[in-house]
């Protein structure tokens, strides 16, 4: 009779979480593809944050009692990401948000792209009100500039015998 029960309890417990990432895992995901830069249609750290923070919280399921789940996982993928984004990608510049830097790039993402009061980022992040907020002012300042013009690289065919010629110089 407990096993019954108890696999009854797990059943309900799965098919809660099935629809909760039905509902949530595309929004997150695209909250973990700005962070990490990566572009669209390839984006391995993305979804390693979105898979961690998804079983962070379903191992966590039982325990929310009454908070919310999203914002359980979304910060468990800010914290993902602040621990490895500074070690292993100082700056991707690549994507939307590639001209900021990881701090002005989850701040932005927080206040913008997810709505999250300026306080609860502050409390995500481990800064002062005052910080977040001139971080996300030059974050929305930098976003405004234009994009610096890039010069095209030469064709290799070129460059190489740039190369070459310097090396037989010698």
């Amino acid at each position: 009779m407990r096993e019954r029960r108890q696999s009854g309890t797990d059943r309900r417990r799965a098919r809660e979480f099935e629809a909760f990432v039905a509902g949530a895992a595309g929004r997150l995901l695209h909250a973990a593809t700005l962070l990490t830069g990566e572009p669209a249609d390839a984006k391995p750290r993305a979804e390693q944050l979105l898979t961690a923070a998804l079983a962070r919280t379903y191992a966590d399921w039982d325990r929310l009692r009454g908070e919310d789940p999203y914002d359980r996982a979304r910060q468990e993928i800010v914290t993902r990401y602040a621990r490895g984004a500074w070690r292993h990608h100082p700056r991707t510049g690549e994507g939307l948000l590639g001209r900021l830097g990881p701090q002005e790039r989850l701040i932005l993402v927080l206040r913008l792209y997810e709505g999250v009061a300026e306080e609860r980022t502050a409390a995500l992040v481990g800064l002062p009100v005052d910080r977040v907020r001139a971080i996300c002012a030059r974050a929305v300042a930098a976003m405004r500039r234009p994009a610096p013009a890039r010069r095209p690289a030469p064709p290799w065919p070129l460059s190489l015998l740039a190369l070459l010629s310097r090396q037989t110089a010698r």
